[in-house]
C-alpha cells in the first residue's frame, strides 16, 4: 500500500523537518520515517474501519426503531438492506483487519456525531435511495454502493480530515494517497474470498522497505555533494536565496537519481517537480524542473548515471 509516491513525499517532509530542527541523530531520524510510513498503513485500515463502524450505526438506528415500532404498534417495515450489506459484513469479518485494529486498539468509539452525520450523508444520497429501492440484490451492487459512498462521500469529506488531524498529526498529508488505496481495496473484494481476502500489505515488496530507508539515508549523508551539484546549476539566481524546500526537494531527486538506477529518470524528475508543485512556491516546479534536468544532462555527459 505505501507506494513510491508516498514515501518520496515522506522522505521531503522529514529530511525538511531534520534540518529545520537541527537534528544530527540520523538512526534516530530513520526510525521516525518508519514510524511515518507505518501510521500511513495505520490510516488505511482506520478509514476501512469506517465503513463498518458507520455501518454499526445505523444497525443500532435500525433497532432503535423497530423497537419504537412495537411499543407505538407501528407496522412499518424497516428495510434492512443497508445493514445486511454482504460486502461490509465480510469486510468486518476480515481475519486481516480484525487482527490489524485489535493489536493498534483502532475503533471508532467516541465518535458517533461523526458517524451519524456521515451515515445521514449517505442516505440523503441518490445512489443509496436508488441501492434502496432496486428490485435486485447482488453482492457486487452491495461493494459498488459502497465505492460510490467512499468516494463521493467520505473521500470528499472536509469534516473527516479534522477528525483525523485530532487523531495524528502524521496523517495530514497522507489521506488523499490512502483514499485511493482504500477504493483500490473495495474494488479487489470477492464474495468467494470470505474473511481470507487480502488487504493491500504495508509494502508492496522488500524492494521498496530498502528503497526508502536507502533514499533517506543518502538524502543526508550526501548532502554536500548534491548541494554542490544544485549550486552549480542555479543560474540568475543565488543558491542561498533559493526557497530552502525546493533545494530539500531537488537533494532528495538527486538522491534518487543517482542511488536508485532503475527508476527511469524521467520518472523521477517529474515526481519531484510534482511535490514542489504542492508544496513549494508557485514558480518552484518549473524552477526545480529546470535544475534537475541540467543537474541530469550533466551527470549523464560525465558518465555518472547511466539511464535516460
Amino acid at each position: 500500500m505505501i507506494n513510491r509516491i508516498l514515501i518520496r513525499l515522506k522522505i521531503v517532509q522529514l529530511v525538511y523537518a531534520f534540518y529545520l530542527n537541527g537534528n544530527t541523530n540520523l538512526e534516530k531520524a530513520v526510525k521516525e520515517l518508519n514510524f511515518s510510513l507505518s501510521k500511513a498503513y495505520e490510516l488505511y485500515n482506520y478509514l476501512l474501519l469506517l465503513m463498518v463502524a458507520v455501518t454499526q450505526y445505523a444497525v443500532e438506528r435500525v433497532v432503535k426503531k423497530e423497537k419504537m415500532n412495537l411499543v407505538t404498534h407501528n407496522d412499518e417495515v424497516i428495510s434492512h438492506k443497508f445493514i445486511d450489506n454482504r460486502f461490509v459484513i465480510q469486510l468486518e469479518q476480515n481475519e486481516t483487519l480484525k487482527e490489524y485494529v485489535e493489536d493498534k486498539h483502532l475503533n471508532w468509539d467516541g465518535n458517533e456525531d461523526y458517524l451519524k452525520y456521515l451515515y445521514e450523508q449517505i442516505v440523503e444520497s441518490d445512489f443509496y435511495k436508488e441501492y434502496m429501492t432496486s428490485t435486485t440484490s447482488s453482492y457486487k451492487e452491495d461493494r459498488e454502493l459502497w465505492r460510490k459512498i467512499y468516494k463521493n462521500i467520505i473521500a470528499k469529506d472536509e469534516r473527516l480530515d479534522d477528525l483525523l488531524e485530532e487523531k495524528s498529526l502524521y496523517w495530514n498529508d497522507d489521506r488523499a494517497t490512502v483514499d485511493t488505496f482504500v477504493l483500490k481495496s473495495i474494488k479487489r473484494f470477492e464474495e468467494r474470498e470470505k474473511s481470507q481476502q487480502e488487504l493491500l500489505p504495508d509494502f508492496k515488496d522488500e524492494e521498496d522497505r530498502e528503497y526508502a530507508e536507502r533514499l533517506f539515508r543518502n538524502s543526508i549523508l550526501k548532502e554536500e555533494e548534491y548541494r554542490s551539484l544544485i549550486r552549480q546549476n542555479v543560474k540568475n539566481w543565488e543558491f542561498e536565496r533559493l526557497a530552502f524546500m525546493d533545494v530539500v526537494i531537488m537533494q532528495v531527486a538527486l538522491a534518487e537519481l543517482m542511488s536508485c538506477p532503475n527508476i527511469p529518470l524521467s520518472v523521477t524528475i517529474n515526481e519531484y517537480v510534482e511535490i514542489a508543485k504542492c508544496y513549494s512556491t508557485p514558480k518552484s516546479g518549473s524552477y526545480v524542473n529546470g535544475i534537475l534536468d541540467a543537474v541530469a544532462k550533466k551527470l549523464q555527459k560525465e558518465k555518472k548515471i547511466f539511464k535516460s
